[in-house]
């Protein structure tokens, strides 16, 4: 279709206005959501010191190779080394040192004998200890310093979000704060006279407004901060009096939906054409796209006002936007082939975003009779997907192989 914006390269313009902003400090307690901004290495080695991966016995591999059942091999027990004891007893020829998992491999010893392994166990073993069973190796059973992370290694790269297993992974290497980029903040801003709040009596002509909750929850499962969130009418003026708002708020982005396509009553085209760059592009849903930057550097999205449309836009602009201000290493989500479990009909020369469904099978389908309606509000909340369907397909047929975008 003629005149029309390709996905790529709006989405191109969209991230080559995105400046992240300078990084801050956070305790890891307060860091988690957040992204690394710096690379982090480790303080110390991980594990820290050689130390017992099993209860039993520190030995020397050489003076118990040779035991088995039918020829066990006596040692003498010469120290206890608990977890968390700083010992490091001295192992004479024919001795053996009783340790627990976690404690420091005394320097002498090279392999540990779990108890299950000895005649008597942890009930009889102050004196001597009978090993009944060969160790596979020498080493067996030990944790080596460092084997995990080597102090001063990456532990790990910046642009990683940081949730409880990297934040453990952080604590395990000594660090106890870290440099993470600040949440974008973000301003929603819904445009209509048609909007009331929900659960207000509709009149005729009026719907519930419902995008400013879908935009900023995304937002927020972006990781941004919503610090305004509003609903303007159709006057001119609207838009731009809301983008000073946002901006006196601090806000990085300002985020409106309706208002942008060639109506009559368009107030983002009307309010902001100075600031905002209106156009078509090849999608569907989602084809009107408004997009800006501000003297101040505040991004502006001028998203369609249809809830499935409001959706797929910031899914496919928005959301990357948000994740490369925060200098996410990975802005898009993973898509993956999947066969259709259906038919369904494309729209020509635009590019589908479906809200689809996963069958137990693993095929897709749509995830509401009415496909991809932009107004189907309702029906995608069942969705868990988006199909992907090329603009030079004109049918999906049952089989086909289509790109999925998985929402969760």
């Amino acid at each position: 279709m003629s005149g029309l914006r390709g996905v790529e390269e709006q989405l191109a313009l969209v991230l080559a206005a995105v400046e992240p902003r300078p990084p801050v400090e956070r305790r890891l307690s307060d860091a988690v959501g957040s992204t690394l901004a710096e690379p982090a290495r480790a303080r110390n080695a991980v594990p820290a010191f050689d130390n017992s991966a099993m209860d039993g016995f520190a030995v020397r591999f050489t003076e118990v190779t040779g035991a088995s059942v039918t020829r066990p091999v006596t040692l003498r027990v010469v120290a206890d080394v608990p977890a968390g004891s700083g010992d490091d007893p001295e192992l004479p020829p024919g001795s053996a040192v009783r340790i627990m998992t976690g404690a420091p491999l005394p320097s002498d010893a090279d392999t540990v004998v779990p108890f299950e392994d000895t005649v008597g166990g942890l009930a009889d073993s102050l004196d001597e200890v009978v090993v009944r069973s060969a160790p596979r190796q020498a080493g067996a059973h030990v944790r080596r310093a460092g084997e995990d992370a080597a102090a001063g290694s990456l532990a790990l790269a910046a642009g990683t979000l940081l949730g409880a297993r990297q934040l453990a992974a952080l604590a395990s290497v000594g660090i106890d704060r870290v440099a993470v980029a600040p949440r974008p903040r973000v301003a929603v801003v819904s445009t209509g006279a048609e909007l009331v709040a929900p659960g207000e009596p509709l009149r005729r002509g009026q719907i519930p407004e419902s995008n400013g909750l879908l935009l900023a929850e995304l937002a927020v499962e972006a990781g941004a901060e919503v610090i305004l969130r509003e609903v303007v009418g159709d006057e001119p003026g609207g838009p731009a009096s809301a983008v000073a708002r946002a901006e006196e708020l601090g806000a990085d982005a300002v985020i409106f939906s309706g208002g942008v396509s060639a109506g009559a009553y368009e107030p983002v085209r009307q309010s902001l054409g100075a600031a905002m760059e209106f156009v078509r592009v090849a999608m569907q849903p989602g084809k009107p796209q408004g997009f800006g930057v501000t003297a101040r550097g505040t991004l502006l999205f001028g998203l369609p006002g249809n809830p499935v449309s409001a959706a797929v836009s910031f899914e496919v602009f928005v959301r990357p936007a948000l994740l490369r201000l925060q200098g996410r290493s990975m802005i898009h989500r993973p898509v993956r082939r999947a066969p259709a479990g259906a038919e369904w009909p494309t729209p020509p020369g635009r590019r589908q975003y479906l809200p689809a469904v996963l069958d137990a099978e693993g095929r897709v389908h749509p995830a509401t009779r009415g496909g991809s309606g932009s107004h189907l509000a309702v029906g995608l909340a069942a969705a868990t997907a988006y199909a992907i369907v090329p603009a030079d397909v004109d049918r999906v047929s049952v089989g086909d192989l289509v790109d999925v975008m998985e929402l969760t």
